[in-house]
Order: C-alpha cells, then structure tokens, then sequence
C-alpha cells in the first residue's frame, strides 16, 4: 500500500527516471490475474482515449494512401484493446485500413484475439520479439502504446530504430509523461478504474520509469529519428511522430 511517506518521497524523486520491473513483465506471473490486469488496462485505455490520440494522424495518413489500403502494425499491443478500437474507428469512417498487432506473451495474444472476436473486428494477431527480432517490413505506419517507459534507454533506441525501419511511412509513439500530476493519476486512476492489484501497483511505477518529452526526442536521435515531433495529450500523454523523408 501506498503511504502518504512513500508517496512524497516518490514525487519528490519523479526529476530523475526510476525503472523498476513490473509483474506485468513476470514470467512467472499468474495466468489468470495477467489476464484481469490487461483487461483493467483496458479501461485505463479507454478512460484515457488512447486510441483517440492515434486516430487523428492516421486518419490523414489513411485518406492520403493510394494503391491499396493503409497498413498498420501495433507493437506490444497487449490486450489488443486500442488495436480493436482503432479498425472499429477506421471502419466507422469507411477508411481502407489493415491494422495488425503483435505482441511477445502468448496470454496478451489470447486476450487480443478475444478482443477482436467480439467486437467483430478482423485483425491479425501474432506473437513477435521486438527487442531480438526485426520487424517485418510490409507496414505503412508501425504504433506503439504505453510500451516504451518498460525499457531501459538501450532497449528503447533498439525497439524505435526496429519500428522505422519497418515502417514505410510513420512511426507513432504513445506514452506516459513522468510527471508529478501523471504519478497521481496514476495513483488514484487505477484504483478508480481496476479492481487488479497488478495495475495498481505497475500504473504508478510505468509513470516513475517513463521517459519526459524531451528525453523521448533524444531517444529519437540516438536511434536515427531524424526530425521527430512530440505533442502533449491529456492526461499526461505524449505522441511522438516520425515521418519518413
């Protein structure tokens, strides 16, 4: 439980970036509450309109394509809740867009492919190591959600060089801000929108791991994103955008 001590301390350390392993990244963790915990995740997505954050800049990239339809891969797509609901926006909006997801845990995949099941959406699932494999090649826009603050700055520079090269067109960056007010949201917002003690414990150490604004455009440099951008998004969001020249 967090103490009144403990959460002072925190705040008062959020100027320099603390990343600490999660139990959602346990190998070991129980089946059951990995599952509940990406379905509590869900909600903290849908809350936060994640996918809302996305659509804007892939609507305009969707309405641009020409010569078949606009093709997206959403790395480390978890439970596969924004992937759904980014083919349901493309769907509602009669653009051609194939989405796909992939993702490293077979029990995400699982729960995506549910996802996708009932909601009616045909998406392509499958399983990918992003950080020892590349990417494979046959996508115009390659996205990311809330997966960047997991890795360390090595891994970080690893995953956005991988999703550049494999992008034709675009590289878009969903993610926490490390912040004091995001710390606190993330406090009271998983505890207001999970009953799964995994995301109240991990939603506040993802915002004490994740990267500023700025030191994600650094990251960019590192990894040869030339001309990255980053806007800010509520509640304490960023998008990064990479556009191929």
């Amino acid at each position: 439980m967090t103490t009144k001590k403990n959460l002072f301390q925190t705040l008062a350390r959020l100027g320099q970036r603390d990343l600490q392993p999660e139990l959602m990244d346990q190998p070991q963790l129980d089946p059951l509450e990995h599952a509940l915990a990406l379905l509590g995740l869900a909600r903290v997505n849908w809350f936060s309109r994640s996918d809302a954050i996305f659509w804007p800049t892939l609507r305009s990239f969707a309405l641009e394509q020409k010569g078949g339809p606009l093709r997206v891969l959403d790395v480390a797509c978890g439970g596969g809740d924004v992937t759904c609901a980014l083919a349901k926006r493309a769907r509602r909006a009669g653009l051609d867009v194939k989405i796909a997801g992939c993702d490293l845990s077979d029990i995400a995949l699982s729960v995506a492919r549910k996802q996708a099941a009932s909601s009616g959406e045909t998406i392509e699932f499958f399983q990918h190591d992003v950080l020892s494999e590349p990417l494979p090649a046959r996508f115009d826009v390659v996205i990311c959600s809330l997966f960047l603050h997991h890795l360390d700055e090595a891994e970080a520079v690893t995953v956005l060089r991988s999703m550049s090269q494999a992008a034709r067109r675009a590289v878009l960056v969903n993610d926490l801000v490390r912040s004091r007010s995001g710390y606190l949201l993330a406090v009271l917002g998983t505890r207001l929108l999970s009953r799964s003690r995994i995301v109240h414990i991990d939603g506040p150490l993802s915002v004490a791991g994740a990267f500023t604004p700025q030191e994600a455009l650094q990251l960019c440099e590192q990894a040869g994103l030339n001309g990255a951008t980053v806007s800010r998004h509520w509640p304490q969001r960023f998008l990064l955008t990479w556009s191929r020249s």
